[in-house]
């Protein structure tokens, strides 16, 4: 199973009982396809930056989950069809990238102090 995030905004002025049940079905779809929440948070009314549908402002809610391709294909199917779901983001965060990423700077560093010996040189050369 991998590891997802999904971040989606609502409209601002629904009412408690609306959200819980979008909420219902967001772990509904999840416990359906055998998956596992793992968090579910209120990010709270916070303004959008831009207008979406003529709504400033939105209510964000972040999920983060373990689970397959099957079902995170059925989650942002309901959250497009929903109306009250401004706009949604799934991620797959099963890799770890900070890794990947810290190994490849000290090759980027050291192509860099290359092309600027290399310049430097051909600066001496062409000054002699």
């Amino acid at each position: 199973m991998r590891k997802y995030e999904t971040i989606f905004i609502l409209q601002p002025e629904l009412g408690e009982d609306e959200i819980k049940n979008i909420c219902a079905k967001v772990q509904e779809v999840i416990s359906s396809y055998n998956g596992e929440c793992l968090r579910l948070d209120d990010w709270g009314v916070r303004k959008l930056a831009y207008p979406i549908r003529k709504f400033a402002r939105g209510r964000y809610y972040y999920l983060r989950f373990d689970g397959g391709s099957e079902m995170i294909a059925e989650l942002e199917r309901r959250l497009r069809l929903n109306e009250k779901v401004l706009r949604y983001q799934s991620v797959n965060i099963t890799g770890e990238p900070e890794k990947a990423v810290e190994k490849k700077a000290p090759v980027a560093e050291a192509e860099a102090v290359e092309a600027v010996e290399e310049t430097t040189e051909t600066v001496e050369a062409a000054n002699e």
